[in-house]
Formats: C-alpha cells, structure tokens, sequence
C-alpha cells in the first residue's frame, strides 16, 4: 500500500502565499506523475498542477503565473507554492500520486489520493 501524507493548508488574506507537501510513502517502485487537485463545494474536483517524472509540468490556466509546483524525487514529495492568493482559491486541495508498484503480474500503475487539506483565503 501507499500512503499520502499532506501538509500546509490554512487560512490566509487574499494576496498572501502558502506552501503545500504531499509526502509518499510505502509500496513504491517508481513514481510517475505527481499532482495537486482541489474541490470547492459544489464544484467538481479540478487539477491544479502537475510534474511527470520526465519533468514536464502543467497548470490550470486559473493558477499559472501565481503558483508553482516542484518535487523531490529522493524524497517522493511534491510542493506546490502559492503566491498572490485570491478568495477563488478557497477550496480542498488533493495530492494525487501515479505510482508503479511491482505486482506477481509485473509493474503495475495505480492512483493514489491524499485525504486533504483545506485552504481558505479571506477576503
């Protein structure tokens, strides 16, 4: 099994900058894609950002410019660095992790999700 560990969520004014990790950890024989989602209520998850193994990143339109995501490989942990805040961001933020675990049938990719972590900017 894998486990996501995700941390720096809070409550910031609009303008202000918070920094998200998302740690990985257990069954993991190499990580492919690393990414941030999030969900406000009543809205439908939506990606943020993502960083692929091969180092291409990738960015909601709403984001790019403001945030900026980054990963430690030896670590298996993704960042994502959030300036210029608005109310707008104002949502659950999802660490979601392609890992390739190595199963009696060969190496296999699976999707893990973190449990969450609310940021809440004010305005």
């Amino acid at each position: 099994q894998v486990q996501l560990v995700e941390s720096g969520g809070g409550l910031v004014q609009a303008g202000g900058s918070l920094r998200l990790s998302c740690a990985a950890s257990g069954s993991i024989f190499s990580v492919n894609v690393l990414g941030w989602y999030r969900q406000s209520p009543g809205k439908q998850r939506e990606l943020v950002a993502t960083f692929t193994s091969g180092g291409i990143t990738n960015y909601a339109d709403s984001v790019k410019g403001r945030f900026t995501i980054s990963r430690d490989n030896a670590k298996n942990t993704v960042y994502l660095q959030m300036n210029s805040l608005n109310p707008e961001d104002t949502a659950v933020y999802y660490c979601n992790a392609r890992i390739t675990q190595l199963t009696s049938l060969g190496p296999r990719p699976y999707d893990y999700w973190g449990q969450g972590t609310q940021v809440i900017v004010s305005s």
